[in-house]
């Protein structure tokens, strides 16, 4: 109906008395529907203009800042039989107290006087060192007394060998003289036989004596080299010796470290949270674990990880919000600000390597500005995390994530190493 007349026909028939006016009008129901749906698109719209904070999601566990006070497992440097316990599971323990004792398995170490008999060694050794050295001692002495005595005699024999030499020489002279005079006819024939016989006699004297002293010299040359050949084997034997005697001294240290061994000591102090040998006379082998020690601390810390290709968009420094779990908490990841039930932190360490595939690890640190973490935290408890980083519309974070594109950072994140204090400020679309 067009209602362009002046004359209103409602003011003199009431419409719910006629089916036709009654089927002209609209469902009051549609009306409202349209009407909700025109706000609801009008809201979706200014939704998708609202700033929204992008950030990089990741999961991981709750830690220990320091490594020295993470769990740690006591290991068993020797083998040996489980023979006491001195602790049980959630005792507090300070550093040098004794976990457990253990008894010997090899039968090398079985004898109980072991260390006694080994000293006993050590002793014997050394005394026969000293014998040797004494015996190299007497050798070095007797070479020195034959070395002299070699001079002497040789002296002796050159002295003699020149008196010879000096005869011969004499007698070859007066031979000689004589033989021209016999020849010439002025003595007999006897008296140059004579001087022939004396001639010939002091030849054989001066030959004799070069020969002693060939003698002299090869007798004692001889002496001295036995007697050096036997310094030589005395030496050769004392240091053989010496090499025996490092070994059994090292043998010795070996056996007695390992008898202090049999007493499992841990080096941090913790509570005794796990047993991984319980039994009395179990056998454990070298590096073994026989239990795990939680140091205590105040310096919680969360090891969280995240993919590969976010890596280069964190800095040191940046803002995380963190779910810890046990802790009931709503969390609007685009808008920190209403969030319920999270804890504030700060990026402190960015791995240089992956340390799963495709994901690298950051440490995260409570945020000094929005307060403590839980004190009821305990390492190995699970946590989800938010490191947050520039704002945007929400139609481009929609966008973004359908697209299945990294985050944006208008600035490249401050500082050339993971481990600076505090990013550069970026600006915000």
């Amino acid at each position: 109906m067009l209602k362009i007349s002046k004359y209103n026909i409602y003011r003199n028939i009431e419409p719910e008395r006629l089916y036709a006016l009654r089927s002209l009008r609209g469902p009051s129901g549609a009306r409202l529907l349209a009407r909700l749906m025109l706000v609801m698109l009008a809201l979706f719209i200014i939704v998708m203009f609202l700033p929204w904070q992008q950030n990089i999601r990741g999961s991981g566990t709750v830690t220990a800042l320091d490594p020295a006070n993470r769990p740690q497992r006591v290991e068993a440097v020797i083998a040996g039989r489980v023979q006491r316990w001195h602790v049980r599971e959630g005792d507090f323990v300070n550093a040098g107290d004794t976990i457990v004792t253990l008894s010997e398995v090899k039968e090398k170490y079985f004898d109980p006087e072991l260390l006694n008999r080994m000293e006993q060694q050590i002793a014997a050794k050394e005394n026969a060192i000293k014998s040797k050295n004494l015996k190299a001692d007497a050798l070095q002495r007797q070479i020195k007394a034959l070395q002299e005595a070699k001079d002497l005699k040789v002296s002796q024999s050159k002295a003699k060998r020149d008196a010879d030499k000096i005869r011969f020489e004499n007698a070859e002279n007066q031979y000689t003289r004589n033989k021209k005079l016999f020849e010439a006819g002025n003595i007999p024939l006897t008296k140059l036989q004579d001087f022939e016989y004396k001639y010939r006699g002091a030849e054989a004297d001066y030959q004799n004596s070069t020969l002693e002293l060939n003698r002299v010299e090869v007798e004692y040359l001889d002496k001295i080299n036995k007697a050096e050949s036997e310094l030589n084997n005395t030496y050769s034997e004392i240091f053989e010796s010496q090499g025996d005697l490092a070994k059994y001294r090292n043998e010795y240290a070996n056996t007695s470290i390992r008898q202090s061994q049999y007493q499992v000591i841990t080096a941090q102090s913790g509570y005794v949270v796990k047993a991984m040998k319980a039994g009395l006379g179990e056998t454990i082998h070298e590096g073994d674990a026989i239990c795990t020690i939680m140091p205590t601390t105040d310096q919680l810390a969360v090891e969280m990880y995240v993919r590969a290709m976010d890596v280069p968009l964190i800095s040191a420094g940046r803002k995380v919000r963190i779910q810890f779990d046990g802790w009931p908490a709503v969390q609007f990841s685009g808008w920190p600000s209403v969030s319920v039930g999270t804890f504030g932190g700060r990026v402190k360490v960015i791995d240089y390597v992956s340390s799963k595939p495709g994901e690298f690890r950051i440490l995260l640190v409570p945020d000094t500005e929005e307060g403590e973490w839980p004190k009821e935290l305990r390492v190995g408890s699970g946590t989800k995390g938010w490191v947050m980083l520039d704002n945007v519309p929400v139609w481009y974070e929609l966008w973004r994530q359908l697209n299945g594109f990294p985050p944006s950072l208008y600035e490249k994140p401050q500082g050339d190493t993971p481990y600076d204090s505090e990013p550069k400020k970026s600006k915000s679309k």
